[in-house]
């Protein structure tokens, strides 16, 4: 019997030399191609460049559409573009699928692209077989100039890391949405309702920090963690910028009620679904400006770490003593499939 890997991202080292392997094939005006940490791809077209990126959504069940096109727009915001045109493949179950759904998942996608001023250009949908629920795979296109772009392996040493938001701000809603009858019970239907709506407040979109960070300057690399977590996020930056990191425990924001629900559940904060935050590398002349900044426009963010020599390795530091920080083979969400 093969070995199989477990549900969630490949393994960053196979995936690594998979890509290397099979994508390492260079146009010269693909400026940013597939590798760990990085967001989207970049292509040049002289004094413009396109930022584009692919994502598929297959735990949310409710909002599919506006979920799908928020996380696609947020990895290519974290390149320092901005989202402008999308389209998605749309799979929908054979005898699940009625006129209400397609209904509601064509308003949540125009509904997300009304608020981001993006544009449903195209895409593909249909019913298959062998679905027990719909699956929706976005493409987002978004531009800026060509020299304006971030990537994740732009970070430097000594440069700091900051963090918007919170984590598990979308690991909380989607526990609230897949689990709503044993989240009312535990907690209550006002809890239950605060955690839905952290789709919205705070949000799982993180284009308007991406350019308000952009505008301030001093930024040298952005990530947005998706599966995996902010561990996993903050990793991703290490290995695609060869360096080492140290974070700092206490400066991890970790909101109330996801504190809650991670620990009912048994989840690690830090490795579970992290879309809502988004990693900022910035050059530490420039870190005051871009935290007052961000603040003033209602945006929390913290100061959680710092670019450290890739000898130092990625450590985070705990009440006073260093730790590896922790790495997640799977995301940590999936424990609420087994509770």
């Amino acid at each position: 019997m093969p070995p199989y890997y477990p549900v969630g991202k490949l393994p960053a080292e196979d995936l690594d030399r998979i890509l290397r392997k099979y994508a390492s094939g260079k146009d010269s005006r693909l400026l940013v191609g597939p590798g760990i940490g990085q967001d989207a791809a970049v292509i040049s077209f002289g004094s413009q460049v396109l930022v584009t990126k692919t994502d598929p959504i297959t735990f949310a069940t409710e909002e599919i559409g506006w979920y799908a096109v928020h996380i696609n727009a947020n990895d290519v915001a974290a390149m320092g573009a901005v989202p402008k045109w999308f389209l998605t493949t749309i799979l929908l179950p054979e005898a699940k699928t009625s006129p209400e759904l397609v209904e509601r998942i064509f308003f949540g996608l125009s509904d997300a692209c009304t608020e981001l001023d993006i544009t449903l250009c195209g895409g593909h949908t249909e019913i298959t077989h062998n679905l027990d629920r719909p699956l929706l795979v976005g493409q987002m296109l978004g531009e800026t100039t060509s020299d304006a772009y971030v990537s994740g392996s732009g970070a430097r040493l000594g440069d700091q890391i900051l963090l918007t938001k919170g984590i598990a701000i979308e690991a909380t809603a989607l526990i609230a949405m897949e689990k709503s009858e044993e989240v009312r019970e535990r907690f209550s239907d006002s809890f239950l309702e605060i955690c839905r709506g952290y789709l919205k407040e705070p949000g799982i979109s993180v284009v308007k920090e991406a350019r308000i960070a952009m505008a301030t300057g001093g930024i040298h690399a952005m990530h947005d963690p998706t599966e995996g977590g902010v561990a996993s996020g903050l990793r991703e930056i290490a290995v695609a910028s060869e360096v080492g990191m140290l974070i700092e425990d206490n400066q991890l924001p970790l909101l109330p009620e996801s504190q809650a629900l991670c620990s009912f559940y048994g989840i690690d904060p830090l490795g579970t679904i992290a879309s809502g935050a988004l990693l900022i590398v910035v050059d530490p002349e420039y870190t005051r400006s871009v935290v007052d900044r961000l603040t003033a426009a209602g945006i929390r963010t913290a100061i959680i770490g710092s670019i450290q020599p890739p000898d130092f390795g990625i450590r985070i530091r705990r009440e006073g003593k260093l730790y590896d920080l922790p790495i997640f083979d799977r995301d940590e969400i999936g424990k609420i499939f087994e509770a």
